[in-house]
C-alpha cells in the first residue's frame, strides 16, 4: 500500500471519529505522532537491497514467515530465539501482521521466506547492535521478498532490539526519517527509538502505522 493509500486510510478513520461525540472519541481517533513507514515524504519511494544500505522496506504482504537460524555461523541459541518469538507474540501478533514460524524456510525463487534472524556480528561496526537488510526486493521497490536481521549475540538479543530490528523488517523507521521528523530518542517512536535497546513497546504510533499499511 502506498503513501496515497495509507492517507485515504487515515482520512477515513479520522471523518468515522467526528461522527460520535466528543467524550467518546478522546484518544480514538489516529494515535500517530508521525508517519515512520517506508516510504515518507523523507525517504522517497524505492527501498533498497544489499549489507547495511538504503531505508528499510516493507515486507511483501500482511502473512510474515520467519526463520531463526539453528545452525552454523548465524545460529541463534534456545534463550535468544525465546525472546524473539516473545516479541513477537507480544509487540507484532496483536497487529494486522500474521507472523508464522517457517520450519523449512526458502532462499531464493519464488515464496521466499519473508524474514531471516541472525545472531552474530560479522560486517556490524562496533557502535551497532544489530541491522536489517533487504536480500530480494519485490517490483514496485517499496517491498522485499526476504529480509536479513543479523543481531549482535552474548546479550544483544533483547525483547526491545527484537522488537525495533522487527520493525525495520515491516518498513518502519526511525524518527529522522520519518514525516514529520522526530528525534530517533523520542517515546513516541515505541521500540523504533534509537539506542535499540531503549524502549520495549511498539506503542501507538507504530501499531497506527502497521495497520494501516497492511
Amino acid at each position: 500500500m502506498d503513501i496515497r493509500a495509507r492517507m485515504r486510510r487515515r482520512i477515513t478513520t479520522v471523518v468515522a471519529v467526528t461522527l460520535v461525540p466528543l467524550s467518546v472519541a478522546v484518544g480514538v481517533g489516529w494515535a500517530a505522532a508521525t508517519d515512520n513507514m517506508f516510504p515518507t515524504s523523507v525517504t522517497g519511494g524505492t527501498c533498497w537491497t544489499g549489507f547495511r544500505t538504503g531505508f528499510p522496506c516493507q515486507t511483501d504482504n500482511s502473512a510474515v514467515y520467519f526463520y531463526m537460524d539453528s545452525n552454523g555461523e548465524y545460529e541463534l541459541e534456545a534463550t535468544d530465539k525465546s525472546t524473539v518469538n516473545n516479541a513477537i507474540d507480544g509487540e507484532y501478533r496483536p497487529t494486522a501482521l500474521a507472523f508464522h514460524y517457517d520450519s523449512s524456510p526458502v532462499f531464493s525463487g519464488s515464496g521466499e521466506t519473508d524474514i531471516i534472524y541472525q545472531e552474530g556480528s560479522t560486517g556490524l561496526p562496533d557502535s551497532v547492535a544489530g541491522t536489517t537488510w533487504c536480500n530480494a526486493k519485490g517490483g514496485d521497490g517499496l517491498d522485499c521478498d526476504q529480509q536479513y536481521i543479523r543481531i549482535r549475540g552474548n546479550g544483544y538479543i533483547t525483547y526491545a532490539r527484537s522488537c525495533h530490528e522487527t520493525g525495520h523488517a515491516v518498513g518502519l523507521q526511525h524518527g529522522d526519517n520519518s514525516s514529520p521528523r522526530l528525534l530517533n530518542s523520542d517515546s513516541r517512536l515505541g521500540c523504533l527509538v534509537t539506542p535499540s535497546d531503549g524502549h520495549n513497546d511498539l506503542g501507538a504510533n507504530n501499531r497506527e502505522n502497521v495497520n494501516a499499511t497492511y
